[in-house]
């Protein structure tokens, strides 16, 4: 009491500072000073005084009169205050105590209390360090302080085509890499650089007999030159798919519904070198292409239909009388060879008797058995 009464008289003012905050005053309006933690005597005369007490759990400095105490007070800013900025191409990782807190971007400042600390700022120049470092792009991730980083991913099979404000820079590998983006457009094309199939369905077109179709195409392919692919056309792949389609409706329309039907290896093999050599310029290689499937209309198939069932019964017919023919012929040889040779004329005999005796139980030969199959054979019983 004694003492309030003394401080009083005196125009001053005793503030109390805990460990928990720390305190700009002012008199009369003007900065004078940063509290830290414990008992503060300060100048009140006509109640002038004025407290801002900021807690140290928020950690920044955070004041109205934030340029007036870098501007007035270099001895206590030095001592509590610890002061990071960076210049137009420079990012700042802050740490607390050994953890990354915050990340600074370019022409930015920050100012925190110093004995919320400790800190330490580390600048990272972005002109010549675009990419980031991957022992810190794995603590950025970790912390989850990924504001100022474009993250790219590459699995495998694949390469990432990165570039920079429209300028192609880096060809990546699979893996995980971080670009700085502040200020910069980071752009990333990913290409699958294994072996692929492409089908091209339901493609009509019109034979050179006038005959409507449709076809299949199917195609394996994979990308040799990622850049030159990328660069070249906006989709390779569909580039590809057009290819295909343009080579097989010119080189199947030069043909007759016949030629395609009995020949698809060679119109293959035709359709397949131009699409391969058009893929080759832009860095795609082409492997193998086949034509699937013809399709024909169903009036059309049921013509095809009847034009084989008579095919078919022509080869038929072509064949029994070849057969008839040669049976005839056999028989024919046979009897001149009997004519001019009795004694195969009897051989015959014999083994005609022959197997007729092994089926009947008797046998009754009239008029010998040298006429034997010029007269007449009874057969009893």
């Amino acid at each position: 009491m004694m003492k309030q009464l003394i401080d009083s008289l005196m125009g001053r003012k005793r503030v109390l500072i805990d460990e928990t905050e720390r305190a700009v005053w002012l008199y009369k309006g003007e900065v004078r000073g940063i509290l830290g933690a414990g008992e503060h005597v300060l100048k009140n005369r006509d109640g002038s005084l004025r407290i801002e007490r900021q807690p140290l759990a928020r950690m920044m400095f955070a004041s109205a009169y934030e340029q007036a105490v870098l501007d007035k007070l270099p001895a206590d800013v030095a001592t509590h205050l610890t002061v990071v900025r960076t210049a137009e191409n420079e990012i700042a990782v802050i740490e607390r105590d050994g953890i990354i807190n915050t990340i600074l971007g370019p022409d930015a400042k920050l100012i925190v209390w110093s004995d919320a600390g400790p800190w330490k700022a580390s600048l990272v120049d972005i002109v010549d360090n675009v990419r980031v470092e991957p022992k810190l792009l794995q603590r950025l991730q970790k912390t989850d302080r990924m504001q100022f980083v474009t993250v790219v991913e590459v699995g495998e099979g694949k390469t990432a085509l990165v570039s920079i404000d429209g300028r192609m820079t880096d060809r990546l590998e699979p893996g995980v890499y971080g670009y700085w983006n502040p200020g910069r457009k980071i752009g990333v094309k990913l290409v699958d650089l294994t072996r692929q199939s492409l089908d091209v369905t339901g493609q009509e077109m019109l034979t050179r007999d006038r005959v409507t179709l449709r076809i299949n195409i199917s195609a394996e392919y994979r990308v040799a030159d990622p850049l030159l692919a990328v660069t070249s056309v906006k989709d390779f792949a569909d580039a590809l798919y057009r290819a295909l389609q343009l080579a097989f409706r010119k080189t199947l329309g030069a043909l007759t519904l016949d030629q395609i039907l009995e020949n698809k290896v060679t119109v293959d093999a035709g359709a397949a070198d131009k699409v391969r050599a058009d893929m080759a310029l832009i860095g795609v290689e082409v492997s193998d292409i086949a034509l699937k499937d013809v399709i024909l209309p169903g009036e059309m198939r049921e013509i095809l239909n009847q034009v084989v069932a008579v095919q078919k019964e022509a080869e038929a017919n072509v064949i029994r009388r070849r057969e008839e023919t040669n049976a005839t012929r056999s028989l024919l040889n046979t009897a001149k060879v009997m004519a001019e040779n009795p004694v195969m004329l009897r051989l015959k005999e014999l083994e005609a008797l022959e197997s007729i005796a092994g089926k009947v139980e008797r046998l009754t030969v009239l008029g010998g058995t040298e006429g034997l199959l010029n007269d007449l054979v009874r057969l009893r019983d």
